[in-house]
């Protein structure tokens, strides 16, 4: 019998069990493949569900403006799937939007039917004004460009759906 379910902020010590959690959806295309260090740098952007001291889900929200942020890497343990925990992980994200004063949240995904359950809207396009893209346009980070719907990260994209909360 599996113990309670508490979902927390991540820390350093739970980096190599995000970076295990995620490589089968990575394996599938599904998720973006990333270095190890990248998990360590954004480690405070994450989430993670735990059970018995073990990570079990986690997902990140990264801040792309000063109204809008991205939910990424959003992934449950294939054995841990159908109890909710994704939907736990993203009302937590959600919140932590909503406390940041964000009015949106943006993800692309191919678990468009679970996003919109959540109130998630398909979107086209890029949801900033040009000013605000051309800002963008400057960043380093491959999931702004993601964001972007550049043409160099499309390999990366295909098949997903850009979605959009109003908070």
């Amino acid at each position: 019998m599996a113990g309670p379910v508490t979902v927390r902020q991540a820390r350093p010590a739970d980096v190599r069990a995000i970076f295990d959690l995620v490589q089968p959806y990575v394996a599938e295309r599904i998720l973006i493949d990333k270095e190890l260090i990248s998990y360590f740098e954004a480690v405070q952007e994450f989430v993670v569900a735990e059970e018995d001291g073990r990570v079990i889900g986690c997902g990140a929200l990264h801040v792309l403006w000063d109204d809008i942020a991205e939910v990424r890497t959003l992934a449950v343990d294939r054995a841990a799937t159908g109890r909710g925990l994704g939907a736990r992980l993203l009302a937590e994200l959600v919140d932590r939007a909503r406390a940041l004063g964000l009015r949106r949240v943006f993800c692309l995904t191919f678990e468009v039917a679970f996003f919109r359950r959540h109130g998630f809207r398909p979107i086209e396009g890029t949801p900033v004004g040009t000013d605000v893209y051309a800002q963008m346009l400057r960043s380093h980070d491959d999931g702004v460009a993601e964001f972007l719907d550049l043409a160099r990260v499309k390999p990366n994209t295909l098949g997903n759906t850009r979605m959009l909360l109003e908070l």
